[in-house]
């Protein structure tokens, strides 16, 4: 009894070093995502730059009933979208947006995360191995469909949207550091700016830059207080379980897909790799195009794996994340309307793909 209890102690320890390992580095690279991206998007406001930013993403937000400021959020998503959903949630956290439009938001926010992976995966990675022709082809598709559903955000937020679901002096709140708006986990800020005014600072002046900096760091702080132990957690209980789950079983509902699609039967196999892994099944269909698949079956079939994947992909991914940095009754509404919308902009993009001549 003794010797089984010891070899369970020693696999139970096995196992929780082994999901530390797995769960620290993914922790630790998105904490420094946030606070990087978060503290930069706070000196934006602290220094009053946001007027400026907000100018050039004001063609996407003005039409979307959204306040231009928003629009330094969208922008952050470009360099990182970890950043740019904290700077969100942090906007609907101090009661700048309400639920309304903060799904707008994030849904304008679609063609600037995917920015980002153009020139740190696309361009570096996919293309060489799919080769010149489906790889700018695959990027191109990918491109358009979250180009639409940011198209698609503009266009709803105008219908939709109107001055109830901003609150602008949220907003002054945010750029002053008063109120609930000056700290992600809804802490008072005035009394620190207060001392800031009294202070003997070498810097004096509560306008000083060191002043500014100080304070879009206490923003940080706070964001990273409430966020960080959320996506601990999450991440922690999501790779637990996948751990002792067969996600490979779920790729079986791609083969009567691929039938009907009229794809090559090695599509199935592709689906599944694919699926789980993208660069992966790049690397599996790349041999296979000009043989069995043509650039454009190639892409259909990425792309089918696209589909196929959110099962896994939002079960390993977007389920932590968007858990992590809304919360998750919010996060919740996020992962439907993400997955809605590329749902249906995959399936148009599909259709267009095998109709055309």
């Amino acid at each position: 009894m003794v010797g089984l209890q010891s070899v369970s102690a020693t696999t139970i320890a096995a196992e929780t070093i082994a999901l530390l390992r797995e769960v620290l580095p993914r922790l630790a690279r998105i904490t420094v995502f946030i606070a990087l991206g978060v503290f930069l998007a706070n000196l934006v406001v602290s220094f009053g730059l946001i007027r400026y930013i907000a100018g050039v993403a004001g063609y996407l937000t003005r039409p979307a009933n959204l306040p231009d400021e928003v629009g330094t959020a969208i922008l952050t998503t470009a360099a990182s979208t970890t950043a740019g959903y904290a700077t969100l949630a942090e906007y609907r956290e101090s009661g700048l947006l309400d639920d309304r439009a903060t799904i707008v938001a994030v849904m304008i926010n679609t063609f600037f995360g995917f920015v980002q992976h153009v020139f740190t995966y696309y361009v570096p990675v996919l293309i060489p191995i799919l080769g010149f022709h489906t790889g700018v082809l695959y990027v191109s598709i990918r491109a358009g469909i979250s180009l639409a559903i940011t198209i698609a955000g503009v266009a709803i937020g105008g219908v939709v949207l109107s001055s109830r679901n901003v609150d602008r002096s949220a907003l002054a709140d945010l750029e002053t550091g008063h109120g609930n708006g000056g700290s992600a986990d809804g802490e008072s800020e005035t009394d620190g700016t207060a001392d800031d005014g009294e202070s003997d600072d070498a810097e004096g002046s509560p306008d000083s830059p060191r002043d500014r900096a100080r304070e879009a760091a206490r923003k940080t702080a706070g964001t990273l207080r409430r966020i960080v132990p959320r996506l601990a957690v999450v991440y922690t209980l999501v790779i637990a379980l996948i751990t002792h789950v067969d996600v490979e079983a779920l790729t079986g509902v791609a083969e009567p897909l691929t039938a009907a699609l009229g794809l090559p039967g090695a599509s199935v196999a592709i689906v599944a790799v694919y699926s789980l892994d993208t660069t992966a099944g790049a690397v599996a269909i790349a041999p296979l195009i000009g043989e069995t698949f043509t650039p454009r079956t190639a892409v259909v079939t990425m792309l089918l794996g696209g589909i196929v994947s959110f099962a896994v992909s939002t079960f390993k991914r977007s389920i932590p994340f968007q858990f992590g940095i809304w919360g998750p009754e919010f996060g919740l509404k996020v992962i439907a309307v993400n997955t809605a919308m590329k749902l249906v902009f995959i399936s148009v993009a599909i259709t267009g793909l095998l109709l055309a001549p």
